[in-house]
């Protein structure tokens, strides 16, 4: 009886840890196609048309503390100086999708 309640509670664990990472990755993926509709324009590559400085490379994030999920999505959703707001235009979850996956980019730089 014991090594039954193991084996299906393994089961279990596999199952949902099987389902999380494809969750997560879906979540990346379209974190990157809303990346690619919405911010590419002026954000290719993680750069920045508009202001060079400003752009979404690691040590400019950290360097404007915009490094952190909190930061990325508030930026987002309320805009900034030359940035647009997309909270009219974006649901909060594809804001978060959205930020994560520029976080994401920094941490790899923007491959």
């Amino acid at each position: 009886m014991q090594k039954l309640l193991i084996l299906l509670t393994m089961t279990i664990f596999l199952l949902f840890n099987n389902f999380s990472s494809s969750a997560i990755a879906a979540q990346t993926n379209h974190g990157a196609e809303l990346f690619g509709v919405h911010c590419a324009g002026c954000h290719i590559n993680g750069g920045n048309i508009i202001r060079r400085g400003k752009n979404l490379k690691k040590p400019a994030l950290e360097k404007y503390g915009m490094d952190t999920i909190e930061a990325v999505t508030d930026i987002i959703t309320n805009g900034k100086n030359n940035m647009s707001a997309y909270k009219d235009r974006l649901t909060t979850p594809e804001i978060q999708e959205v930020a994560a996956y520029v976080l994401e980019q920094a941490e790899i730089g923007w491959r």
